[in-house]
């Protein structure tokens, strides 16, 4: 049966080969940075997140992605006290008072690199990345930022999964006659705008848009071959403020992806209720594919972390027992006192 749900998931997963190649991420308003370098430097501190995906579990060969981001900011002076630091007396930093005073920061840059392993049956995708991008203030609460990444992406393919009759040897004709596994390096090239101020938020990032070809054999027979597609990603958010002391974020992603459906497009929606800068719950739908729930927790200038599950809506939810996601994040060189993201939230 194992070996059955393994085949279904390799055709599954090669059909990708011309669609979606970049993995989801549930918890996408957590770290916009993963999709859009536009955001490198944009906090007060040195931003460091590792996260690991287990999708579909229970599946065998099924997606697992892990990923490591890191940013910071350079030549940015206006370290004010921000709406998410821990200690301002008198008022609580997640209050109305703050969001009434906010003021946009002063032009600065911001570097950063990103570092994502996507495996999913006999591939292995690594994609490392760095990534810079210039602040602005476009009016006295108005930011605007721009960004670009480059980097190179290794997609390896191990020829020794494709054995579906338990002999130890791969039957797959299109891989049969290359060696166990094969590896293939490729450029990676990035590139986005983020708008934001006090209650919103609104990106655009692209991702591999240099059209790349993915071919593991040379076969005149095979007419339809693979590559990496551009991804298109659109994304927005804003802040209500509830009382004092609880906050919403609604917030979308819009992935645009030229052969991933019948529309080429997937829209997410997320709601994210938040106590103070203390605790989160929140939860989300991805268009024809399944729901999450999420809860996230700071702790004090220093640390927080995030972890959600998710249901898939799929045939696959006879077979899968959800997707697992959790998200660490560590606030490096804070010295100012925020508890969490002040623009990312």
């Amino acid at each position: 049966m194992k070996r059955i749900l393994f085949f279904v998931l390799m055709m599954n997963f090669s059909a990708k080969i011309f669609s979606q190649q970049r993995p989801h991420y549930t918890q996408y308003i957590l770290n916009n940075y993963v999709l859009n370098p536009a955001l490198s430097g944009i906090e007060n501190y040195t931003d460091l997140k590792i996260s690991n995906r287990d999708q579909w579990v229970g599946l065998n060969g099924a997606p697992k992605t892990t990923y490591l981001t890191i940013h910071k900011a350079i030549g940015k002076e206006d370290y004010k006290t921000s709406a998410t630091s821990f200690s301002v007396p008198g008022e609580n930093p997640r209050g109305k008072a703050y969001w009434e005073n906010y003021t946009a920061s002063e032009p600065h840059q911001g570097v950063g690199m990103v570092v994502v392993n996507d495996k999913a049956g006999s591939f292995n995708r690594i994609s490392v990345s760095g990534t810079y991008a210039y602040h602005i203030g476009l009016n006295a609460k108005t930011n605007f930022s721009a960004g670009f990444s480059g980097g190179i992406t290794l997609v390896s393919l191990d020829r020794s999964k494709h054995d579906f009759t338990g002999t130890g040897s791969s039957n797959d004709p299109a891989t049969y006659t290359i060696n166990n596994e094969l590896n293939k390096i490729k450029p990676d090239l990035g590139a986005g705008v983020w708008l934001y101020s006090s209650n919103y938020f609104v990106g655009l990032s692209a991702q591999q848009i240099i059209p790349q070809k993915l071919a593991f054999v040379d076969d005149a027979a095979i007419i339809q071959k693979g590559k990496f597609i551009p991804h298109l990603f659109f994304t927005g958010g804003y802040r209500f403020l509830l009382s004092e002391d609880v906050n919403v974020i609604p917030s979308f992603m819009l992935k645009y992806i030229n052969g991933t459906s019948k529309n080429n497009y997937q829209v997410e929606g997320n709601l994210k209720l938040q106590f103070r800068d203390l605790l989160w719950l929140g939860g989300s739908y991805r268009h024809e594919d399944g729901y999450a729930g999420m809860v996230g927790l700071n702790v004090r200038n220093t640390f927080n972390i995030g972890y959600s599950y998710d249901i898939t809506t799929t045939q696959l939810n006879t077979v899968s027992r959800g997707t697992h996601e959790i998200v660490f994040g560590f606030l490096l060189g804070n010295n100012w006192g925020d508890t969490c993201p002040r623009n990312v939230w």
